[in-house]
């Protein structure tokens, strides 16, 4: 089986400017096959950490969010909460670093919505009977939303080779525990040496498992820990530290998580090859991209969207001065090469496995 990954490149005319290419390939790719209208239709981004500018350019949101309206569709601007402490770990600090990166109502068209509520509890269980996860935790906004369509800057990621739909969706839809679930192979641990024996983590705490010992070091009880993440959050001195788990699985749990965001969902995906930086947009500053900007591809198969997005990157040409300068030769996998101990490509082949998708694709170029 092969599916169809539309195409549209970044050259432009007075007739024809990049929202307009944008709108040109969606409809192309079958966003009118989608069933909008009075439907909340969740358009899943990652707002990136302030002082990141290689996120998506609001420009590109309300083109598509004006185009949902048109159909009837009830759109929302989505992503949950981050596990690591950041601008983007709970609802408010979230809110406002989307709106310092440009997502707001006025610019957006649409309301913005952290999908897993104030502090990232907010949560459905997603039944899957998977390799790794019988249930994901999956942030409540989207999986309550009736349509989804993902909105994903490509770009390279440290742990999971790259980022594009599949870590867009997996990973940005799981609530806390659920990232911990796909990144951490055991629950937080407290480094005592930099404890200050406040009691943050104790007063947030909210099954009990932190208490503070005599010496006045937070302590976690293993046995009573949910892997929630939240000591690791609210800790003003970073002694609470998660237990970062095997990079050569966590593309399958992403694969598997992304399944259970899209299970029984109508969904559409665009990627945006442009500035396609080496590291997450988590960070709060974005490298010189490693290739020139490339284009715009969409789909209704994350895999063989993420995929194709992956060919096109490796077949482009390298830029002088970015990160893989350092690799010499311009290599033949590019995403490798800038994380070597990440296997991007085990992500793909599990989600294919599973069924959320093929590799095999069609690339249709629109002109």
């Amino acid at each position: 089986m092969t599916s169809d990954v539309f195409f549209t490149g970044t050259r432009t005319t007075s007739r024809k400017n990049l929202l307009d290419r944008l709108e040109e390939l969606v409809l192309a790719a079958g966003l009118d096959d989608l069933p909008l209208k009075g439907r909340m239709t969740a358009v899943k981004i990652h707002f990136g950490e302030p002082g990141n500018l290689a996120t998506i350019r609001p420009n590109y949101v309300a083109r598509l969010v004006r185009m949902i309206r048109e159909r009837g569709g009830k759109p929302f601007l989505t992503d949950a909460n981050t596990l690591y402490k950041g601008q983007r770990a709970n609802a408010v600090d979230h809110l406002q670093a989307a709106m310092e990166n440009g997502y707001n109502p006025l610019s957006a068209g649409c309301s913005v919505v952290i999908a897993d509520g104030l502090w990232g509890f907010d949560y459905r269980e997603i039944e899957v009977n998977l390799k790794h996860f019988a249930c994901a935790k999956i942030a409540s906004a989207i999986a309550e939303a009736d349509v989804l369509i993902s909105m994903n800057h490509f770009k390279g990621h440290e742990q999971a080779g790259f980022g594009g739909a599949l870590k867009n969706i997996g990973m940005g839809s799981g609530s806390r525990e659920g990232k911990m679930a796909m990144h951490c192979d055991s629950p937080p641990r407290i480094q005592s040496a930099k404890c200050i024996g406040c009691g943050e983590c104790v007063r947030n705490c909210a099954h009990g498992a932190v208490r503070l010992t005599p010496e006045r070091k937070a302590f976690i009880d293993q046995t009573l820990c949910v892997g929630c993440g939240q000591c690791v959050v609210v800790c003003p001195a970073g002694a609470a530290q998660i237990s970062w788990g095997s990079a050569k699985t966590l593309g399958e749990r992403i694969a598997e998580y992304a399944f259970a965001a899209l299970k029984g969902k109508p969904a559409f995906h665009v990627n945006f090859l442009v500035d396609v930086s080496p590291n997450c947009d988590c960070w709060n500053h974005n490298d010189t991209p490693i290739v020139p900007d490339i284009g715009i591809a969409a789909s209704k198969d994350p895999v063989a969207l993420d995929q194709a997005s992956v060919d096109l990157v490796n077949r482009a040409p390298m830029l002088p001065g970015c990160a893989l300068q350092k690799t010499g030769e311009p290599p033949q996998d590019k995403f490798h090469a800038l994380h070597p101990d990440a296997d991007w490509e085990r992500c793909l082949v599990h989600a294919e496995t599973i069924g959320l998708g093929t590799r095999s694709y069609r690339r249709i170029d629109l002109p």
